[in-house]
């Protein structure tokens, strides 16, 4: 299986074994492992600024959400259905300024996502440092972006620069070669990728912080920090596939109903 990922994944696997490698090697304890998790969070949300501001959506976007949704739910109700005959008309009618209220609404979003996001990763980062690491000063100042640089600053003072980058370097690659150069930037919008974030701490990082905790109660050992690390790798795999099937599946499906048919 893993002789058919893409490059992106290969990257994303080797930037994961950093850690495997700290705790192996450098010594690393609970506390380092997560809080470079953590970090990961603001790099991914910093690279999903990047996609809302070049994120450019096909003409026909929305009219295939629609049509998903609709074959979905299967028979419509007269509420439902008169709201998708609302939507067709919005669509008809506002449908070639798409794109440029696609970019307008940018202005809006991105800061909005900036701050809300932040706030989240302040609050989760704070839980971490107390919790995990014994408060290391995290407790005064408030809340704010002096903060927010401090916990930033922390975190790459845990884990050391090269992990860091190891996850800026994964995360760009994968902005750059599927993103941008997959065209996925034309299948989705600013108001698509503000939640897209959340899924994966939802789903990754609940995970890791009630198996730190439970790491931690046991003492440390070694082979249970290599446990949790292999556990994200194969996670993260996982979420990035998946995140990019849908996509790679809708761009088949407009090839083929693109391609003439052969009689």
């Amino acid at each position: 299986m893993l002789g058919k990922l893409d490059r992106s994944v290969w990257v994303l696997i080797g930037a994961n074994l950093i850690p495997l490698f700290g705790v192996l090697v450098w010594d690393w304890s609970t506390f380092e492992v997560v809080i470079l998790y953590w970090l990961e969070n603001v790099i991914i949300g910093a690279i999903n600024i990047l996609k809302m501001m070049t994120s450019s959506p096909e003409p026909g976007l929305m009219q295939s959400i629609i049509d998903k949704k609709i074959t979905a739910k299967g028979a419509l109700s007269e509420s439902e259905q008169a709201k998708m005959d609302q939507a067709q008309e919005m669509l008809e009618r506002f449908g070639k300024k798409a794109g440029a209220l696609n970019h307008g609404i940018k202005f809006f979003l991105i800061p909005f996502f900036t701050f809300h996001y932040g706030m989240f990763c302040l609050v989760h980062g704070i839980f971490v440092f107390v919790l995990l690491g014994g408060g290391k000063g995290m407790m005064g100042g408030g809340f704010g972006v002096g903060k927010f640089s401090e916990l930033v600053s922390s975190a790459i003072s845990a884990g050391g620069i090269w992990p860091a980058l190891g996850l800026c370097i994964s995360h760009l690659y994968s902005f750059f070669t599927n993103f941008l150069g997959k065209g996925e930037y034309r299948r989705t919008a600013a108001p698509i990728l503000m939640a897209a974030p959340y899924g994966r701490i939802g789903v990754l990082h609940i995970a890791i912080i009630f198996g730190a905790f439970a790491i931690i109660a046991l003492g440390s050992p070694v082979f249970l920090l290599v446990l949790m690390i292999v556990g994200k790798i194969a996670l993260d795999i996982k979420l990035h596939l998946r995140s990019h099937r849908k996509i790679m599946e809708k761009s088949a499906q407009k090839t083929t109903e693109g391609s003439p048919t052969v009689v």
